[in-house]
């Protein structure tokens, strides 16, 4: 049985723990344990699970409102306690997203402990005081850690002694839909004039939007597609101009429609704390799709994304305008063929199956402390040391 612990709610946005865990269904019972819901006039703690298409079991902690942040551990902790008692003698793996929830699940000792660090979530806006402290527990009771990206594996490596790199995957059937000719444009997108230049994604703290303000008032011809829920940061504060479209979250299977109509893509990442470790999971999903892209200076996308031309970077709205008139004009025909060779071997049945690998190693404790993986996102079967 594997148990994960997330802060992201399963049917958010379609990220790195769907793709993983949707695969680990293969080999594993999955319980996704998400954050707790509070619910007004509710006596007692409750914990809803709900089954999801791909086996994957969420698992909701509903807790009464007004509960206390002791109280609400202990809720959760007996939950927690409930489900694994439910299933003893099974070999069971815990697989940590957010160190927070040490708080309610530190008291159990897994078969294999597992820390997926996707992000810097010490960060991010509004992020607990205790996390920092949680973490460096983590990485002591961690028996794998899985770095997100490059960046966070540099960030992390010297933490633990067995710290292998996954930076994000692709998954090319879906989103190489965006390339078949004649798809319906979506309704809300239909009436938008050419040239269309689009991101998809959690719109939040992380994004320069008023990178965004400037480069669309450069070009008002152009028409800018932001697709997305907006988390942390005031919806009223968006800019607004005539080129500018924010048409709200869209499903995982809608953005191959969307993407279908657009003339390029944009990133436009604000460089600051919470960007400074991201491995943004678009990257490959933009190219997969076909649409030239173009990027604000996030390390972990202009390596190797930038290094290979791949993925135009830019810095200001003069050069970020420039780099789009250069992505959009240039043939279509040699650039793509570069992305396919680069996507050839990127795939999350491929992550999964390397991330499953070493857990197996590790669980029959043959796993060396320094190991030798080969990087997902390399495309070239090379190897590297991590």
């Amino acid at each position: 049985m594997l148990v994960c612990f997330s802060h992201l709610r399963w049917n958010f946005v379609q990220q790195r723990p769907q793709h993983l865990l949707n695969r680990a269904v293969a080999d594993h019972l999955v319980i996704y344990f998400e954050e707790p819901v509070w619910e007004e006039g509710l006596e007692t703690a409750r914990l809803d699970i709900h089954a999801q298409p791909s086996g994957v079991r969420v698992a909701v902690p509903v807790l009464p409102a007004g509960l206390g942040g002791d109280q609400a551990i202990e809720a959760q902790r007996g939950m927690l306690d409930e489900v694994l008692d439910a299933h003893a003698g099974q070999e069971t793996i815990f697989w940590y997203y957010t160190p927070m929830a040490l708080q309610f699940a530190g008291h159990r000792e897994p078969d294999l402990c597992v820390y997926d660090c996707m992000d810097e979530l010490s960060a991010f806006r509004g992020a607990p005081p205790e996390l920092v402290a949680l973490e460096a527990r983590l990485f002591d009771l961690a028996d794998l850690v899985f770095a997100g990206g490059q960046s966070l594996y540099e960030a992390k490596r010297s933490r633990h002694p067995s710290v292998q790199v996954f930076p994000s995957s692709i998954d090319k059937a879906h989103f190489i839909r965006a390339r078949q000719p004649g798809r319906q444009d979506p309704a809300d997108q239909r009436d938008i004039p050419h040239p269309r230049i689009g991101f998809f994604g959690v719109i939040d703290e992380r994004m320069d939007t008023a990178l965004v303000a400037r480069v669309a008032a450069l070009r008002p011809e152009w028409h800018f597609v932001m697709l997305g829920p907006v988390v942390k940061i005031d919806p009223a504060s968006l800019p607004r101009l005539p080129n500018l479209h924010w048409l709200g979250s869209k499903s995982y299977q809608e953005l191959p429609a969307y993407l279908a109509g657009w003339d390029a893509g944009l990133m436009p990442f604000a460089l600051n704390e919470t960007t400074r470790y991201i491995s943004p999971t678009k990257t490959p999903e933009f190219l997969a799709a076909g649409i030239p892209l173009v990027s604000t200076a996030v390390r972990d996308v202009q390596r190797p994304y930038g290094a290979l031309g791949l993925v135009g970077i830019a810095a200001g709205e003069a050069a970020t305008v420039q780099a789009l008139e250069a992505a959009m004009s240039r043939p279509r025909g040699p650039w793509l063929a570069s992305v396919d060779r680069y996507l050839a071997d990127l795939s999350w049945d491929a992550t999964w199956g390397a991330m499953h690998q070493l857990m197996r190693q590790r669980a029959e404790r043959s796993l060396p402390m320094a190991v030798t993986a080969s990087d997902p996102a390399a495309g070239t079967g090379r190897r590297v040391h991590v």
